[in-house]
Formats: C-alpha cells, structure tokens, sequence
C-alpha cells in the first residue's frame, strides 16, 4: 500500500470515505471560499493524479490535508490543513515533506502555491520550507462557476445546485471569481 506513517501520523491517499471529513477540516481551517465548493474540487482532483491527495490521520482522527499537482513545469500545493487543535505538533512538516518528496520523485523542479490575502499567518510556515514570495502577480479565470455549499449546508449534506455560467462574465457575481 501507499501509506508512509511519521510517529503518530497515518499519511495515506484519500478515499472517497474521507469526503466528509476532508471537507469539515478545510471548513474548519477556513479554506472554503465562496467560488470553490470543496466537493467538485475533490471530484477534479481525483480525475488528475488522485495519487497525490493526501491525508493524515492521528489518533484516529482526519487532522491534515493537502493536494499537490504536478504539470510538468511547476508542481503545486493545494488546500494544505492542519485541524488548528493539531496545529504546532509537526504535522503540516510531516506532510509538506512527504509532498515535496513526491514531487521529487516525479521530478518536478519547483513548487508554487498560493496563499490567500485573509490567511497570511500560514507565511511563515512556508518560508521555513525555503519558499519566497516570488515577484509575479497570479491571474485566474474562471472556466467553470461552482455552486457554493450553502452557508447552513454542513459537510454530510450533498449540494447538486448548478449555477448559470453567464452570470459569473463580469468577475463580480456572488460566487466570487
């Protein structure tokens, strides 16, 4: 199997049992923005290397995330969490290591990720991974408008609200962009 355990910490790919638990954790991290709904990011990231979704279990509990991608020009970090009750016991290192390890291996040359402006404490946590701000500006478009969970949705409830394309062309819309 493709589980690597680190002291108390289970790394191990998702499975699609982990929805749920997956999606509180980033809720609870506050890593949910409007434009994303947490279940069609899952459903995208395991049609594309789902090798590379990976999660941490620790005394039986869900406490840590991250996807990763590789294009092969740059790899990418995505929705890293650590359960903030988990937090400053080494398991968001044990996971960054374990991910830049397997981009290694793939041979990706250098990660990027993106830190949204509300979430600027997790910089110093970066930095000590050797990343730098780099002097770029990041641009995206939206391809496809998510419906996001509803705001009293909890992460057990499943949302097949679809959202009119059309009304996202300004960039302004209430699903952000």
């Amino acid at each position: 199997m493709d589980y690597t355990i680190m002291e108390n910490l289970l790394i191990r790919p998702y499975h699609p049992d982990d929805e749920n638990e997956v999606i509180r954790l980033w809720q609870e991290c506050h890593l949910v923005a409007r434009q994303n709904n947490p279940r069609r990011d899952i459903e995208r990231k395991l049609r594309v290397n789902p090798e590379w979704f990976l999660i941490g279990v620790s005394e039986g509990k869900l406490v840590t995330s991250c996807m990763a991608g590789y294009d092969g020009h740059r790899g990418w970090i995505n929705y890293l969490a650590v359960l903030p009750a988990y937090r400053h016991r080494g398991i968001g290192t044990q996971m960054m290591k374990e991910i830049e390890k397997r981009l290694s291996a793939a041979g990706c040359p250098k990660i990027n990720l993106q830190i949204r402006e509300t979430n600027s404490g997790v910089i110093q946590f970066y930095e000590c991974f050797g990343f730098t701000r780099d002097p770029v500006l990041s641009m995206g478009k939206r391809l496809t408008i998510d419906a996001p969970l509803n705001a009293n949705q909890n992460a057990d409830e499943k949302d097949e609200r679809t959202v009119d394309p059309q009304r996202s062309s300004q960039g302004d819309n209430e699903y952000g962009n």
